[in-house]
């Protein structure tokens, strides 16, 4: 036995194969491919970096027992888990952008509630078939066949009372006619 192979066999606990590729040499001719995948997965030329050396530094003192079966298949999917990782523990609360974003005006809760009423209103002004049509297909979230389960009719019947509900509701609900209805109160 060589000094090598001794060196080898200490640092990895067991002697080097001769048919098994060899590290270096699978970092020469893997290492571009594997780069893109890291580039893929952290969408960052440096970050790829970080991640492909973290990974080969952790699969290096365990290459004997990952070379023998697929070792670019090992190495992906380390790389996955290590990017997952890192994607967990990672900070997301604020990206340097080069431009400020718009600000945002704060909700409005009283037009919330003031559209829920509308709403509410509108929905209660419907024929009582439109009006089950309507809480069943768009508040019950059912489709069409369900729905015309329920009310004991064919779907044809329910989608046709859903437009015929959606028309007047989008009337009700036009800009001009919640003015109109507000100004009567």
């Amino acid at each position: 036995m060589s000094l090598g192979q001794a060196q080898d066999e200490r640092a990895h606990g067991e002697p080097d194969e001769p048919d098994l590729p060899d590290f270096d040499e699978f970092v020469a001719t893997r290492g571009d491919r594997l780069y893109r995948s890291a580039w893929l997965l952290t969408g960052d030329a440096h970050a790829a970096e970080d991640l492909l050396q973290t990974v080969f530094a952790r699969v290096w003192p365990k290459w004997p027992r990952i070379a023998r079966d697929n070792p670019e298949a090992y190495v992906r999917r380390a790389l996955v888990n290590t990017h997952a990782s890192w994607w967990r523990r990672r900070w997301r609360g604020e990206t340097p952008t080069q431009d400020l974003p718009e600000l945002t005006l704060a909700r409005d809760v009283f037009a919330d509630v003031d559209l829920e009423q509308s709403l509410a209103g509108a929905v209660r002004r419907l024929p009582p078939r439109q009006r089950a049509v309507v809480v069943l297909r768009y508040f019950e979230d059912l489709i069409v066949e369900e729905t015309a389960q329920v009310l004991n009719c064919r779907p044809g019947a329910v989608k046709s009372q859903a437009a015929k509900a959606l028309r007047v509701l989008r009337h009700y609900l036009a800009p001009s006619h919640l003015l109109e209805a507000g100004e009567q109160r």
